[in-house]
């Protein structure tokens, strides 16, 4: 039986306008920087190679277990996701895992549901109610796709009206996101 490649990429770089002039990746939340959250809970999921997008070097310390793949402060969503698939596609990955570092609540269980409905002819994406998000599982065969998108998109916008994307359940709270310091404060 032939093993699948499979890369996971916590996409770290984005600008954070709403959030002021703190990284709000390094903002404390529950204790430690809010980046800490997802990567640690990434690095409880059976991939072959962990790979952080990140544009600040503050950073760099607290990925210590990631491989890590620089890009242009000021960078759009788009540029984060074509910095992953870029990675995945030169080591040979046949599925890309996303994960967002402004997502603390995702339990490993959520990422491991997602990677196991995912096969190199269909995606896999967290789904609560008619909304998707992150963590989303990407087959090698979308890369190109993937790798047109422009501004501040991710899979997302492909992914809403494929009808071969398997749509993993999940309560709601799980797919919270941090965009603001209010955001933050409420999740604490």
């Amino acid at each position: 039986m032939k093993m699948t490649r499979t890369i996971g990429a916590l996409l770290a770089a984005g600008i954070s306008r709403r959030f002021g002039a703190e990284d709000k990746l390094l903002a404390p939340f529950r204790g430690r920087p809010l980046a800490t959250h997802a990567a640690h809970a990434l690095l409880a999921v059976p991939v072959d190679e962990r790979v952080a997008v990140i544009s600040s070097p503050a950073l760099r310390p607290l990925l210590a277990d990631y491989e890590i793949v620089e890009v242009a402060p000021g960078c759009q969503q788009s540029d984060s996701l074509r910095a992953a698939i870029d990675h995945a596609e030169a080591v040979g990955a046949e599925l890309l895992l996303i994960v967002l570092a402004d997502m603390p609540r995702v339990p490993p269980s959520l990422m491991r549901q997602v990677l196991e409905h995912a096969a190199a002819d269909r995606p896999a994406s967290a789904w609560a109610g008619n909304h998707g998000a992150p963590p989303v599982c990407l087959p090698a065969s979308m890369f190109d796709e993937l790798r047109a998108l422009d501004g501040d998109r991710g899979a997302g916008s492909l992914l809403r009206g494929a009808p071969e994307v398997v749509r993993v359940p999940c309560m709601p709270h799980l797919l919270a996101d941090i965009d603001t310091p209010e955001d933050l404060a409420r999740l604490q």
